[in-house]
């Protein structure tokens, strides 16, 4: 919010230098370090006079830098410690990884691996809430897929969960996962051109033979003859 005048120190304790009582008077001038300070009100002060506590507004106010009892102090009144609470109201903007999990109020697990939700929740992200797909059928995502060029030296062009392609002769490769599969019951897709244009298409088949690779065979259309694949896409659903 805005404010008017000096913008209160939030959260800023400060003891306030000595004041020493000046007979017959019930003004006196606040100071930090040399310095005047004005509190943010009464309400942000404590003020021990003779040992005694204060009432804000009863036993004292402020305005500015200026303190004023409600009655004017005598020789002998000793005005024991001033202290300025700041804004005890607004905790301001907390430092950088300051908030620990505890102090959230969010009810659910809270760890690693669990997110907040807008409603104030915890919960387990699922791979069916991240699809797009319509309909009442689940949704399943690839575990690996990838997009190569199989002449000359083999290119991979895009993958996912694909390290390399080991080229082992004349329409024979084997896709080398990055991250294993659970177990070799997984479904492997493919497909693949003789060009770019996806013309003169080829004889693609793509067999999971471990959990980190992927046996990839690729012949003519045709006569089924073994030939090298200008485009060769692969795809491991599990």
């Amino acid at each position: 919010m805005a404010y008017i005048g000096k913008q209160p120190v939030i959260g800023n304790f400060q003891k306030c230098d000595a004041i020493s009582v000046v007979n017959g008077q019930a003004a006196y001038t606040l100071q930090v370090g040399g310095s005047n300070v004005s509190p943010q009100s009464e309400n942000h002060m404590l003020v021990s006079l003779n040992g005694i506590l204060q009432s804000p507004t009863d036993s004292f106010t402020v305005s500015g830098s200026t303190l004023t009892f409600a009655s004017n102090l005598v020789t002998g009144d000793v005005i024991d410690f001033v202290m300025i609470l700041g804004n005890v109201l607004d905790l301001g903007v907390p430092s950088d990884n300051t908030v620990s999990l505890a102090k959230l109020t969010a009810t659910g697990t809270k760890d690693a691996t669990t997110f907040l939700r807008g409603d104030n929740t915890f919960d387990t992200p699922s791979i069916a809430s991240l699809s797009t797909a319509s309909g009442s059928a689940p949704s399943y995502s690839a575990r690996a897929w990838v997009n190569f060029n199989g002449t000359g030296t083999v290119a991979i062009r895009g993958s996912g969960n694909v390290s390399s392609i080991t080229d082992n002769g004349t329409g024979l490769y084997v896709a080398n996962l990055t991250t294993a599969l659970t177990d070799t019951n997984a479904c492997a897709t493919s497909s693949g051109s003789a060009s770019t244009s996806g013309s003169d298409n080829r004889l693609v088949c793509a067999t999971v033979i471990s959990t980190t690779a992927v046996d990839i065979r690729t012949g003519n259309a045709s006569s089924g003859a073994p030939v090298d694949i200008v485009v060769g896409n692969v795809s491991i659903f599990r």
